[in-house]
């Protein structure tokens, strides 16, 4: 058997069995004794509803995981990639269009897939805890926006990747390392006023007693904002969240209508204190530097299996090419990919400490800040008791109690 095709069977397999062991540990770690921290924010109802959801969504992360693995598994075996690639060859165009065809009908099966999912995720499981707020409509548009957004921006950088591999030769990763990130970078600045509001409507924040708090403390921090904003991210769910966007002057928050209507001006101030802390920290820079340098490994290992014979024979493909390549890296790469999320997230997961430990230092409410914290994990029904495996391997943010502890270790004589 094809040495490729045992490797890349052991992964999709491997991590089929790694997801499956780290949810039922999860799932089997939930306390039914209610943590005392939580005493008197939940009822014994509103817990065993936090439960029930943890208990839903893993199961249907599981069987999500599990239908898409076998059809995985069945389509490479079977040579679906090969039949795809027939297709796409049949109308005798250059080796960029034929790639973006190849690309466009392997993207839209999965996202055809993914929908099927989407929709007992949004209209079932989300309905059931009264989180979901949207309407058949507004998914249906979020769908047709998505694939916009997918076949304007992957056509372009997907076409630059394979024109770069075709014409560069051996200096082609460095060049598809520098255009795709400066590509990213300028992504980032016109997410804001292009992308964003593709979605939801940002209104800036009237005057009111939380904008001149917001604005009170970001100029004690020498903080400059380009504007404090409400995003209406209850058009599609009653769960709550805040961030910050842009870069340099054109920073801006963005605050959605469901987090304000649950939280005090302090306990918001204190949310806003710690993202803060992440710019003032340097974490942003940071994220940044190192995808920066994860992406230019990641064009580094691709260019060294460019039309791999042994490669491609995994596949059952009659042809090589530069844009089915890079499919089938991704294969081989996900394993590489796995380590760089557990270190990412652990880094974030320390990050996440310092940005509170600046938001406590320098607004000086700590206890504004740990009931922000209660009231985001009991109003999104939050794991109170993932697994260590779990955290180890997913979680970008500590969990809440841990936070919490520290939190209290920082102020305490």
């Amino acid at each position: 058997m094809n040495i490729y095709l045992i490797i890349i069977l052991v992964i999709l397999i491997g991590d089929y069995i790694l997801d499956l062991t780290v949810e039922s540990l999860n799932v089997r770690n939930v306390n039914t004794s209610l943590p005392f921290e939580f005493k008197g924010w939940y009822d014994a109802s509103r817990y065993k509803e936090a439960q029930e959801y943890l208990r839903d969504n893993t199961v249907f992360g599981i069987v999500t995981k599990t239908v898409i693995t076998a059809a995985l598994l069945i389509f490479i075996l079977g040579g679906g990639f090969n039949w795809v690639d027939r297709f796409a060859r049949g109308f005798n165009f250059g080796p960029i269009l034929t790639g973006l065809i190849f690309a466009g009908i392997l993207i839209f099966s999965l996202q055809i897939i993914n929908i099927l999912f989407s929709l007992y995720d949004t209209f079932v499981i989300e309905a059931k805890y009264g989180f979901n707020r949207t309407t058949p409509k507004t998914f249906l548009l979020d769908i047709l926006k998505k694939w916009m957004l997918i076949a304007v921006i992957g056509s372009v950088v997907f076409s630059g990747v394979l024109w770069f591999f075709q014409e560069a030769a051996a200096l082609a990763w460095v060049w598809c390392w520098v255009a795709v990130t400066l590509f990213q970078f300028f992504l980032m600045f016109i997410a804001p006023a292009v992308i964003l509001p593709l979605f939801n409507k940002f209104i800036p924040l009237e005057d009111c007693p939380l904008k001149g708090s917001i604005k009170d403390y970001a100029r004690q921090q020498n903080f400059k904002l380009k504007g404090i904003f409400k995003m209406d991210g209850s058009k599609r769910s009653t769960k709550s969240n805040a961030f910050f966007t842009g870069f340099g002057k054109y920073r801006r928050i963005v605050l959605f209508d469901t987090l304000i209507e649950k939280h005090t001006v302090q306990e918001l101030t204190s949310v806003l204190a710690h993202e803060m802390g992440h710019f003032k920290k340097k974490h942003i820079f940071k994220h940044i530097a190192v995808s920066v340098a994860t992406t230019g490994l990641m064009f580094f290992i691709l260019s060294l299996f460019i039309n791999n014979q042994g490669l491609f024979s995994a596949f059952k493909m009659e042809n090589l090419s530069i844009y089915a390549s890079l499919f089938f890296f991704a294969f081989l790469y996900s394993p590489i990919n796995m380590i760089f999320s557990i270190a990412a997230n652990s880094l974030s997961r320390k990050y996440e400490y310092e940005a509170d430990r600046y938001a406590v230092e320098t607004y000086r409410k700590p206890d504004a800040m740990i009931s922000a914290l209660k009231k985001l994990s009991v109003d999104n029904l939050s794991n109170l008791a993932p697994h260590p495996l779990k955290v180890f391997l997913e979680y970008s943010h500590p969990p809440v109690l841990e936070r919490i502890k520290a939190i209290k270790e920082l102020i305490s004589p």
